[in-house]
């Protein structure tokens, strides 16, 4: 037998070196790794109902007066116990914006009080130019994501429809035009045929539709947004991708710009 070399025993000792700091590489989770185990907040399930709920009213998609589904079928409907959606209401009757009543024709109902324009004034008030213009951003990214599909893969009728709600749609209307045109949003982006990119468009369109509502109260604005709108409708039914997306970046300038203004003024 030969004796060991101390060449080789050092050989061996970096390899086993370089073999652990692989490892250790390895175990080091990369960045959308880190990103995905970020924490995701100590917000109980009570919380979460009541900002789905709050945001609901603050839109204005739950009006004043309007009466909510029992406490069961909101347990149903978020998926949570009927204990958890009591814990929420609660919170709401708090913020005066529910009041319940008893009785046989009782039960939790939007309060008379609960103004989204108010709230859409404190919201916007409260965020700034850079906020907005992230908002915006965001906004286009994933709208224009959306057209563009839709462009390449919408059959016409269905585009036809959308069109012809859109301008049956009366900018006098002030009480239906915001839901009708949200409506209209999430028709046209649902041709996308992308169910992911759809409900993200959803969700932002849920954030920003209460701030839309002080552009509303313009009649002009009500104009100029359904034309900057009917723009997209059409590059979409002409099957024209690019089109779809520069004309929806138009569209999201525009808002953005007018919320600014508004701020600026104070109105």
């Amino acid at each position: 037998m030969h004796p060991p070399d101390s060449t080789d025993a050092s050989q061996r000792s970096a390899a086993v070196d370089s073999d652990a700091a692989r490892f250790r590489d390895a175990a080091r989770p990369g960045r959308l790794q880190g990103a995905l185990f970020q924490s995701i907040g100590d917000a109980g399930r009570a919380e979460l109902v009541e900002r789905r709920l709050a945001s609901a009213i603050t839109g204005g998609h739950l009006r004043a007066g309007e009466r909510l589904p029992s406490e069961n079928d909101l347990a149903r409907t978020f998926g949570v116990a009927p204990t958890t959606v009591r814990e929420s209401l609660l919170a709401l009757r708090t913020q005066g914006l529910v009041v319940t009543r008893r009785g046989r024709n009782g039960g939790s109902f939007v309060a008379d009080s609960a103004d989204p324009v108010a709230h859409a004034r404190t919201a916007l008030a409260a965020t700034s130019r850079l906020a907005l213009r992230d908002m915006g951003a965001h906004y286009a990214a994933i709208t224009a994501a959306c057209v563009r599909l839709a462009a390449r893969r919408a059959v016409a009728s269905e585009v036809q429809l959308i069109r012809a709600r859109l301008i049956r749609l009366e900018p006098t209307d002030l009480a239906q035009w915001r839901s009708a045109l949200d409506d209209v949003q999430v028709e046209l982006v649902s041709l996308s045929q992308s169910a992911r990119l759809t409900r993200e468009q959803m969700r932002l369109q849920a954030e920003i539709s209460p701030l839309l509502r002080l552009i509303d109260a313009v009649e002009d604005s009500r104009v100029l947004e359904r034309q900057l709108l009917l723009a997209v409708v059409d590059a979409v039914e002409s099957g024209d991708a690019q089109a779809a997306v520069d004309a929806t970046e138009r569209m999201v300038d525009s808002v953005i710009d007018a919320l600014i203004e508004l701020q600026i003024s104070g109105r």
